[in-house]
């Protein structure tokens, strides 16, 4: 999002609007939001690939909107659990349409949560999470640091975090990375430019190590952390 409703309201004001506003903006968009996003939301694929779930082990997608990464990695780690959750109740309808049409109600479950706070024991009856993973959505969330730190929270012992989101755009001209940050604005999307950064600092609280690679000349930033706590 572009601008953070939290520093201008009350936290639960603030929460209740940022709901609305992701409602409204996906209303109709979500009815195509999978078959545009595939263009340009790079490395969710790999990202999926990279969590490498252990056998029995449960996985949390902050942020899980249409359910589409779910799916992809119920069906790629069959032997795992896999729980979601999104601001948007609008999002949530497709999730969960399309969670049954594949078949998986039975090891994927969705809620409706604010990253920033959300708590998965009362949502799942699960506290903690072998792997969690952020795929084009830090980009979006207001208070993006908060919404970084709580999922570390929520990270099991020798768990994992992933984190797949637009970069810097580094290595283009100057001209050309203005203008993708200016496309980017239209959608509500902010890249992280300290993403890096923080995410170095939550691995050293955590105990753990990170590693960091980017992508198409800085288009995707791929991010992942192993908690050695």
């Amino acid at each position: 999002m572009s601008m953070n409703l939290r520093s201008h309201a009350e936290p639960g004001l603030a929460k209740s609007g940022q709901r609305d506003a992701m409602n409204r903006m996906y209303r109709l968009q979500r009815h195509v939001y999978d078959a545009s996003r595939r263009y340009y939301l790079l490395g969710r694929d790999q990202l999926i690939a990279d969590l490498d779930v252990p056998p029995g082990g449960t996985v949390l997608e902050a942020g899980c909107g249409t359910g589409r990464n779910l799916i992809r990695a119920a069906e790629r780690y069959p032997h795992a659990r896999f729980y979601g959750f999104d601001i948007s109740d609008e999002m949530l309808k497709c999730a969960r349409t399309a969670i049954v049409k594949h078949g998986l109600a039975d090891r994927v479950r969705v809620a409706q949560g604010d990253a920033l706070d959300f708590n998965a024991a009362k949502a799942f009856g699960i506290a903690s999470f072998d792997r969690i993973y952020f795929s084009y959505a830090l980009s979006m969330i207001p208070g993006w640091e908060a919404a970084l730190r709580h999922a570390g929270t929520m990270l099991a012992k020798r768990g994992a975090l992933h984190v797949a989101d637009f970069g810097q755009f580094e290595a283009l001209p100057g001209p050309m990375r203005r203008l993708m940050f200016a496309w980017l604005k239209q959608f509500q999307v902010s890249p992280r430019k300290a993403l890096h950064a923080e995410f170095n600092a939550l691995a050293e609280e955590l105990g753990g190590r990170s590693a960091f690679t980017a992508g198409h000349r800085g288009y995707d930033w791929h991010l992942s952390l192993h908690a050695g706590r």
